[in-house]
């Protein structure tokens, strides 16, 4: 099965991140190589390079841009998102997490607990968008899109 062994994210033009961004970064990049399930679709009736892959995250001209190569360094794919579709499902994942981690401070753990449900159902949102938005460019599974939302979000806020 194709996978991802090393991924990179683009922030060269972002602020840097807050300790709590730096944390799901960190986790998602660890979580996603340590398990995922990517692979590449034959496109045009033809095959592309198979995996493992390293694949590069950007964002660049107001898009999502996966660049893939092989371990190789062969080039795989390149493809460009737009960001219109997960605007508002980033956006409201970042202002839960923003209610999560200020809650961990000062609320009960029940009152914790129902907003990270809250967190994790608009995190399966995003997840669902991005797995739509790659149909026919690239197969992963929920998982997988679970920890490319995330660094989506990281991409998207920066710090």
């Amino acid at each position: 099965m194709s996978r991802i062994s090393h991924i990179e994210l683009d922030d060269r033009n972002l602020p840097p991140p807050t300790p709590e961004i730096e944390q799901e970064r960190k986790v998602a990049i660890y979580d996603l190589i340590e398990g995922n399930s990517f692979a590449l679709p034959s496109r045009e009736g033809r095959d592309l390079p198979a995996g493992p892959y390293h694949l590069g995250l950007a964002i660049r001209d107001k898009r999502l841009v996966f660049d893939v190569n092989t371990e190789a360094g062969e080039k795989a794919a390149e493809f460009h998102l737009s960001l219109s579709p997960f605007r508002q499902v980033v956006k409201d994942y970042y202002q839960i997490c923003e209610s999560y981690f200020s809650a961990v401070k000062t609320m009960p753990p029940s009152q914790i607990e129902t907003i990270d449900m809250a967190r994790r159902g608009i995190h399966n949102e995003g997840s669902r968008v991005l797995q739509e938005r790659l149909e026919g460019k690239a197969e992963v599974d929920i998982d997988t899109a679970r920890r490319l939302f995330t660094l989506i979000c990281v991409l998207h806020f920066g710090g």
